[in-house]
């Protein structure tokens, strides 16, 4: 589903977003290392940084490293900074820091995610 949206109330241009219902779980890095996780994209996750991993499939359905993720549910944006195995679809993994507690309880839900498509040039 494409909806037109205007970010700004006099904005002449109107901003495309995707929206798309996905599976949402969350994942941590070992709190007991001084090492930094690297993502897919070689990004440095560490605690505080709001980001997700896609499953490939998502990356075809047109979210890109770097896109800004609003997360039904959720307060905030998450940068697209990771990629999951392709054996998931339509999934998307939330990263929680070193947080166990949090990402337990989040466990596994459905969510609706919406992102800002790129416009096509006419």
């Amino acid at each position: 589903m494409i909806l037109a949206i205007c970010l700004f109330t006099h904005c002449d241009t109107p901003v495309e977003t995707q929206t798309l219902p996905v599976t949402a779980t969350a994942y941590v890095t070992p709190s007991n290392t001084n090492k930094t996780y690297l993502g897919a994209w070689g990004d440095t996750l560490k605690p505080g940084v709001n980001a997700i991993a896609v499953s490939r499939d998502l990356l075809q359905k047109g979210l890109t490293y770097g896109d800004e993720v609003a997360i039904e549910g959720l307060e905030g944006t998450f940068l697209v900074m990771d990629k999951m195995h392709s054996r998931w679809t339509d999934k998307i993994d939330i990263y929680m820091g070193h947080d166990k507690k949090a990402a337990r309880e989040w466990g596994k839900q459905k969510v609706i995610i919406s992102w800002v498509v790129e416009a096509a040039d006419d």
